[in-house]
């Protein structure tokens, strides 16, 4: 909107499609009169400016019920938002598969679109796979690709605001791609690039486990651990983007790397990849003594790493995701240390999102950079410095 002064009529004419536009998409087909209680603005600026909103496509006025026209008369005009007007998108990029999400202007899904990828793939061959699955989920739905009004996209590594990954050893390629440049030239709108572990947070937040909680930290607990977190209700990512990045830790020497960690004969593990885990930890549930010792060693390294966040930030609830979101028995021993390490155990709970977390959450993205367009009243969960790529 650019800086705020006074007595300009183009800002004041904004603010005024702003606040009814909310109250429009807040309601159920409000009338003229509701819209001018809830605002307080008057009835000729309200009329003024539902009419330039009906211009414009986002807002409809909905036929009357013929029961409701022949027991009033001519009843009053009633007008709803159209989620219809645009479409958004929500991507995850992961390791070992791309997948997407296609939504209305509401955030309610309207179709998911996935196809695997190799973990060795290299960046050119993984964004590929991206324009495949978009094109494929465009096609199904029969949405053009000129109504898409933003998209999300997240994926492992430290993303900076303008969309670059600064560093990711997830994915072959990934460090210093310019991920937002590049997917840009696939879309004619803004392009928003998180963490995967921070969508994933905001997913939990928006319809997940945490919906109740403004201050939580979610813990996306894979080979190398990251977390995302919310404090206030607001997405926390550190100066430079790197908050929550909890697979380091071993870098301080306290702790083993997973290779040693998950080791049932004393050398690391080489190639050490999903499946190699899933093997451990199958020996572990066959009672193999071994890969038990190893899998207790690893839910151990996933305890310290998470207490040292809540430790820092005093969360209200920890939300357990990723591969070992499935594991039996990753919650008591996690609830237990925490008990033991911090002044204030935090609740600790598993994801109810499941694999959707992070796809979901790079929708929440999306959806908040075009509430931020339309509304511009309140502050959304995901803001951020910088813009989006555009």
């Amino acid at each position: 909107m650019g800086r705020l002064t006074g007595g300009d009529p183009s800002l004041l004419r904004r603010i005024n499609s702003a606040v009814v536009l909310h109250a429009l998409r807040a309601a159920d087909s409000p009338t003229l009169t509701d819209l001018v209680q809830v605002t307080g603005l008057s009835r000729p600026t309200v009329e003024g400016v539902v009419e330039g909103l009906i211009e414009t496509g986002l807002v409809v006025e909905v036929p009357a019920e013929e029961g409701e026209a022949r027991r009033q008369g001519r009843p009053a005009r009633r007008f709803r938002f159209r989620t219809e007007a645009g479409h958004l998108l929500g991507i995850e990029i992961g390791p070992h598969r791309v997948a997407a999400l296609l939504s209305d202007l509401g955030g309610r899904v309207l179709d998911t679109a996935q196809r695997p990828v190799d973990e060795t793939a290299p960046a050119d061959e993984r964004l590929e796979r991206v324009r495949a699955v978009v094109a494929d989920l465009l096609r199904r739905t029969g949405v053009p690709r000129s109504s898409l009004r933003a998209v999300g996209a997240a994926g492992p590594g430290i993303v900076e605001s303008d969309g670059t990954v600064r560093l990711s050893t997830a994915l072959p390629g990934w460090t210093g791609l310019p991920l937002g440049e590049r997917l840009r030239r696939s879309f004619r709108c803004p392009v928003l690039v998180e963490n995967d572990a921070n969508a994933a947070a905001v997913a939990e937040h928006w319809q997940g486990a945490a919906t109740g909680s403004d201050d939580i930290v979610f813990v996306l607990a894979g080979l190398s651990p990251g977390a995302g977190s919310l404090i206030g209700g607001r997405l926390h990512r550190g100066f430079g983007g790197a908050a929550g990045e909890i697979g380091a830790l071993h870098l301080l020497g306290r702790e083993a790397t997973p290779e040693k960690l998950l080791s049932t004969t004393g050398e690391p593990l080489h190639p050490l990849d999903e499946a190699q885990v899933a093997a451990v930890f199958a020996a572990a549930r066959d009672g193999d003594t071994q890969a038990r010792e190893a899998v207790d060693r690893f839910i151990r390294r996933l305890v310290h790493d998470v207490a040292a966040l809540v430790l820092a930030l005093d969360p209200e609830l920890v939300v357990i995701g990723g591969w070992a979101a499935g594991l039996a028995g990753v919650l008591e021993p996690l609830r237990g240390e925490l008990a033991r390490y911090c002044l204030r155990p935090p609740q600790v709970v598993l994801s109810q999102l499941g694999e959707a977390a992070v796809a979901t959450g790079a929708l929440r993205l999306a959806l908040d950079h075009v509430e931020g367009e339309l509304f511009a009243v309140e502050g959304t969960v995901t803001g951020r410095r910088g813009t989006a790529a555009r």
